[in-house]
């Protein structure tokens, strides 16, 4: 059964029409009820606030992770551990292909249903977790294999446990070394990019948004409670954040905007993993064309460039 969010009502009440008339075999009233979902899915969607936006990001249909992996790898194999303690389930690691691309995945999981979710961690990574990423993107590199990272995590897991493990260091450990790893690495915001936790895994030659995702310093909530001590401040806080993808792009902060389904993709998941797949490759075709000292010098530049204003 799909979840509609408040602003998705009137879709849901086409769509159960629709429902209702392919049921009784009417052609007709199909036709003209799919022309009616359409004009309304234009309606919605093209008129959405920030805080709208956030709740697609956070859609519990929204794919994950592995969603975008088993849709795009073939012959896969997962790199476990992080060879220091244990192996973080809310991060995942991946060598396989895509296309006839051969390359490195990396992604924040967040799982579905309670069980997975607590497997998952609700897709909030330990030190261990950055360690494994460090290590599968460190195997990448000796080979000379494009990284690709999923961003989508609610921030870093901020338990006892973790901060006794050092999780500033693995997170400061990560942008230390990701940003003179000698090979191409794209990372791409898939839903909620939280905070250093999102900012460990987003190091790289480029980093792009889908459509309906987010990338944040702090949550909204934590934001709303730390300047207004009020929850209910959640919206306001969410449109003064700027976290969207047009807002970022503007300020250069992310590189492009991939243009998943106008639905969301948490409605049409293959054309999202379609959108996401031929985003990659694409780039790390351009990439490729430069030499090494070219690539180093852009990255550089834009991680330089990062925050400044006129």
């Amino acid at each position: 059964m799909a979840t509609y969010l408040d602003f998705e009502q009137d879709l849901k009440k086409i769509e159960d029409e629709i429902i209702v008339a392919k049921t009784k075999a009417d052609e007709y009233a199909v036709s003209i009820l799919e022309k009616k979902l359409s004009k309304e899915v234009e309606k919605t969607y093209s008129n959405l606030t920030d805080f709208q936006k956030l709740k697609l990001a956070r859609h519990v249909d929204r794919p994950y992770a592995m969603d975008y992996i088993r849709g795009l790898m073939t012959d896969s194999y997962e790199i476990h551990g992080d060879r220091h303690l244990a192996d973080d389930q809310a991060i995942v690691c991946f060598l396989g292909y895509i296309g006839d691309t051969k390359c490195v995945v990396i992604g924040e999981q967040k799982g579905r249903g309670v069980k997975n979710k607590i497997k998952r961690n609700f897709g909030m990574p330990n030190p261990e977790g950055y360690r494994k990423a460090l290590r599968a993107a460190k195997l990448a590199e000796k080979f000379n294999l494009p990284i690709l990272f999923l961003v989508d995590t609610p921030g870093a897991y901020p338990g006892i446990g973790a901060e006794e493990r050092s999780q500033s260091e693995a997170i400061a450990r990560n942008l230390f070394e990701l940003s003179d790893l000698d090979t191409i690495i794209v990372s791409v915001v898939i839903g909620e990019g939280g905070s250093g936790g999102a900012l460990a895994i987003s190091i790289g030659d480029k980093l792009a948004m889908m459509r309906y995702s987010v990338y944040s310093v702090i949550s909204p909530e934590g934001c709303a409670s730390i300047l207004w001590k009020n929850q209910d401040m959640v919206e306001t806080a969410t449109s003064a954040l700027k976290i969207t993808p047009s807002y970022l792009k503007d300020s250069n902060l992310i590189d492009d905007v991939i243009n998943e389904p106008l639905i969301g993709a948490h409605r049409n998941t293959k054309d999202a993993v379609s959108a996401l797949g031929d985003y990659f490759l694409d780039q790390v075709a351009e990439l490729k064309k430069l030499s090494k000292d070219e690539r180093d010098q852009k990255r550089y530049d834009r991680l330089m460039t990062l925050g400044s204003f006129a």
